[in-house]
């Protein structure tokens, strides 16, 4: 019995030499393995530039389908990996992340393991971690005017650099409080670790399912981070008072201009993102490797 087409998708930040080689030589690998390499669209002309023998690699949604895909190799920082989970979404399709960018918290390895993850991944040697996302509607009345997702967070932030925000801040179809600040961000446990912690946001394990709002420099006595849990919804509405329009950032990749009166409404998208593993490491070590956290001088458990 003949076996079934292996398509494996290969996304690199093609402005960046590195990562334009480091995909090369992956596609490269899995060309020689058997696998059709797919790449997205506007990337097989430079994969080529940068390989002389990738002329047969698809672009997806031409040739090849997000459901068809097998795997999703991703080259670079958190940026790239999230825009691979746009080509990718609802497709159930795992992403390996490979991380050339700085922090790279969504990346399973650095560049110096390619060559091992590739051969993992043609083993299908790994397994596979769900990622909660946020399903977001943006509603004027009663009519909904924009829909979107998001894998780190959704931030509603003022339009104009001069002017705060007046908002209303609700949990559960209950309205919490009123203020005005700069935005607000509305996060999984996976945006913990992104804008929400710069923001000053708690961090949270990524198995805890949970959602996170997070006020931006707000003018109040009660404006803290809040965890909720992931059967709530959570809604930002941007009141008439306020004296600018707003706009809605998902994962700071899309955006929609949110006029006075618009309600941004979050809740837990029934889609996860899947993230291919490599190495079942503890969280707690991810954090002190990514921040470079000092444990000196730990001696380890009493018991």
């Amino acid at each position: 019995m003949a076996q079934a087409e292996r398509r494996i998708l290969v996304v690199t930040h093609t402005g960046r030499d590195d990562a334009l080689a480091a995909a090369a030589e992956v596609c490269a690998r899995l060309l020689d393995a058997g696998v059709t390499v797919v790449v997205p669209p506007g990337h097989r002309d430079d994969l080529r530039d940068a390989h002389s023998g990738l002329e047969s690699v698809v672009t997806l949604g031409e040739q090849v389908a997000a459901q068809d895909l097998e795997l999703a190799i991703v080259l670079g920082g958190d940026g790239t990996i999230l825009r691979a989970s746009e080509l990718v979404y609802s497709s159930r399709t795992p992403l390996l992340g490979v991380n050339l960018g700085h922090v790279g918290f969504l990346a399973e390895i650095e560049r110096d393991d390619l060559s091992a993850a590739v051969e993992r991944a043609l083993a299908r040697d790994y397994t596979v971690e769900e990622r909660m996302t946020l399903a977001v509607r943006v509603k004027r009345g009663a009519e909904i005017i924009y829909e979107t997702w998001a894998l780190n967070e959704a931030s509603v932030e003022k339009a104009s650099r001069e002017r705060m925000l007046e908002v209303a801040i609700e949990i559960d179809g209950r309205p919490l409080s009123t203020f005005g600040c700069d935005g607000v961000l509305m996060a999984t446990p996976t945006g913990s670790t992104a804008y929400s912690f710069s923001a000053g946001g708690p961090v949270v394990w990524p198995d805890l399912d949970a959602m996170l709002l997070v006020p931006l420099s707000a003018h109040a006595l009660f404006a803290r981070p809040l965890v909720v849990s992931p059967e709530s919804s959570l809604a930002v509405e941007l009141l008439e008072r306020t004296p600018t329009n707003g706009v809605l950032w998902c994962d700071g990749r899309r955006s929609f201009d949110l006029p006075t009166g618009a309600r941004v409404i979050a809740r837990r998208s029934e889609v996860p993102v899947r993230l291919a593993r490599l190495h079942p490491r503890a969280f707690t070590e991810r954090l002190v490797r990514k921040f470079d956290l000092p444990v000196t001088g730990w001696r380890g458990p009493r018991s």
